[in-house]
């Protein structure tokens, strides 16, 4: 039981990591089926914690890269992976780790698996999303909340900026509900798996920079119709965005939660073009 090699080696939680670890078998086989993860696979773990899914990835893949931030879990995971000759732990801060020095670690191609600490989801699946370059796939625990906003479709309260930003780069499914009560200490909300397989090439964006900034701004207000948002950070009017949101196939009138992600790239396609011959 790990609740017992945890006590011997008189571990203690420490809130400020947000650690939630899973000890049912059955759901850490189904995490590593849910990520399609083989026997030619490296993975990178973000939060070893007790190496439970550690361990379990481990018994599938090539080859598994635990990233933990809590030194004093070092001895747990040196009983829990004793057997595990193809387990690499790094103590380090992931969220502090450049993306060029993880993937040069990884050595080629990847997938990421992690049981995500509520407070680091959002900027570390943006950071793979925005920077990663041989990342495969990303399938993560999250907070079931922060599943449905990245799995949401456009005209919903869910949909948002972050949402966008995942599904022009990804294709995205939330692969299974997950309760409070299966993880130890039991967390206050239930958890989601979800899948993210990267497509970088998925949609035709001019400027990826230029694209991000244009879906960030568009939510800025999401009271306010997209023209206002548009023509308060870009060089346009609002006569002028809203004929470029027309060209989109979208209503002139319409709030950004209204658009497809397809919708998005072409809306900051024209953009970026209407700023360069604005130049």
């Amino acid at each position: 039981m790990i609740k017992d090699v945890l006590a011997k080696h008189g571990f203690s939680f420490n809130k400020q990591f947000g650690q939630n670890f899973i000890t049912d078998a059955n759901l850490l086989s189904a995490i590593v089926n849910d990520a399609g993860v083989t026997k030619t696979d490296t993975v990178i773990e973000i939060g070893a914690g007790a190496g439970t899914l550690t361990k379990a990835l481990s018994d599938s893949c090539r080859k598994v890269i635990a990233f933990e931030i809590d030194r004093n879990l070092l001895p747990v995971l040196n009983e829990t992976l004793a057997d595990s000759t193809n387990v690499e732990i790094i103590i380090r801060d992931a969220m502090k780790t450049p993306m060029a020095e993880l993937e040069k670690i990884a050595g080629g191609k990847y997938r990421v698996v992690a049981n995500l600490p509520y407070y680091i989801t959002t900027p570390i699946i943006m950071n793979f999303v925005e920077n990663a370059l041989n990342a495969v796939s990303l399938t993560v625990m999250v907070q079931k909340e922060v599943a449905e906003r990245l799995s949401a479709n456009s005209g919903g309260k869910d949909y948002g900026a972050i949402t966008v930003a995942v599904q022009s780069v990804a294709d995205i499914k939330v692969t299974r509900i997950v309760k409070r009560d299966m993880f130890f200490p039991s967390p206050n909300v239930d958890s989601a798996v979800v899948r993210m397989d990267f497509n970088k090439n998925k949609y035709d964006i001019i400027d990826k920079e230029f694209f991000r900034k244009t879906v960030k701004y568009a939510f800025s207000s999401r009271r306010k119709q997209l023209q206002n948002n548009l023509s308060a950070f870009f060089d346009v009017t609002k006569e002028k965005a809203m004929e470029l949101i027309e060209r989109t196939g979208a209503d002139k009138n319409a709030r950004a939660e209204t658009l497809s992600v397809g919708q998005f790239v072409k809306l900051a396609n024209l953009l970026y073009e209407e700023e360069r011959l604005g130049q």
